[in-house]
């Protein structure tokens, strides 16, 4: 396995998804690339029940951040208690990235910014405008944004700002 320049670097649990998902994940974000693979061998079968050569762990990066995807077998599943978030600075980002994510996954995941994607994994796409909102020491308009941004399931920059200066 390729050595990462950082002491943290998220692992990812799937069933046998791992490379799919490893694929797909590099293909949506700029700067992003496979690194590495490992395959299971013969050692250890009774544990992991993995066919001999199958992909064990695959490495990538997404935007510079390193990750592992693990085919780990159905143990485990995602949850919403860990989530991946996107940075994006315009409505045309937010919309390429949710519309990427969001395919094949849950539609009943979808809220405030939230999704799930067709591996289960859940996503928030936020825009950077929507960090100043609601860091803002303008706290009216932060509770008219926050009310705003309850209603939404993709997020609407220009909705949200509205709200934010009483418009």
């Amino acid at each position: 396995m390729a050595r990462v320049n950082t002491r943290i670097q998220p692992c990812l649990w799937f069933d046998d998804q791992a490379e799919e998902a490893a694929r797909f994940y590099v293909s949506v974000f700029p700067n992003s690339r496979l690194l590495e693979q490992a395959s299971y061998t013969e050692a250890g079968r009774e544990q992991h029940g993995k066919p001999p050569g199958s992909p064990m762990v695959v490495t990538f990066e997404l935007d510079g951040q390193p990750f592992m995807a693990l085919n780990g077998g159905p143990h485990f599943r995602f949850s919403e208690a860990i989530s991946l978030v996107a940075h994006v600075q315009d409505q045309a980002e937010l919309d390429r990235y949710w519309n990427l994510l969001s395919a094949g996954g849950d539609p009943a995941a979808r809220q405030c910014g939230w999704l799930k994607d067709r591996f289960g994994l859940s996503w928030q796409v936020v825009p950077t405008a929507w960090l100043d909102m609601a860091t803002s020491a303008n706290r009216p308009g932060v509770e008219r944004a926050m009310a705003a941004l309850m209603q939404m399931k993709k997020l609407d920059i220009a909705a949200l700002q509205r709200a934010f200066d009483g418009r």
